[in-house]
């Protein structure tokens, strides 16, 4: 059975898609991009702030989901410039210090609403 997890302490969908989809015991969250949840607004600047605004998203989704980061088992970054990748590492690091997800990193033309990162993930409740 599909459950939609849905949460006001993680930005509102920009499209027809939901925060995140629970199926058994998977959790399946969107891709989040730094906008904050109060405003609806991008956050600009250093990608560390994104990316710390992106994982706060992302914790927001996974406590609506009854999870945390330890309930991860697998993530894709996405970024629009691959030089990016040691300082969102590094910030993304910082939320998986034990047993870490299986992960993808690709490099993309873009993002929505002009987005530098984006980050989904899964996870086993």
């Amino acid at each position: 059975m599909k459950k939609v997890i849905l949460t006001e302490n993680a930005p509102a969908p920009i499209g027809p898609y939901s925060q995140a989809v629970q199926v058994g015991n998977m959790v399946f969250c969107s891709g989040q991009i730094p906008l904050d949840a109060k405003t609806n607004q991008m956050l600009t600047g250093d990608i560390k702030g994104q990316t710390e605004l992106v994982m706060k998203n992302i914790e927001a989704l996974l406590k609506a989901a009854d999870c945390q980061f330890s309930n991860v088992v697998k993530t894709t970054i996405f970024l629009t410039d691959m030089r990016d990748f040691p300082m969102v590492n590094e910030t993304y690091g910082k939320y998986f210090t034990q047993a870490p997800p299986a992960r993808s990193t690709v490099q993309v033309s873009a993002l929505p609403k002009g987005a530098n990162v984006e980050i989904e993930v899964i996870a086993s409740r």
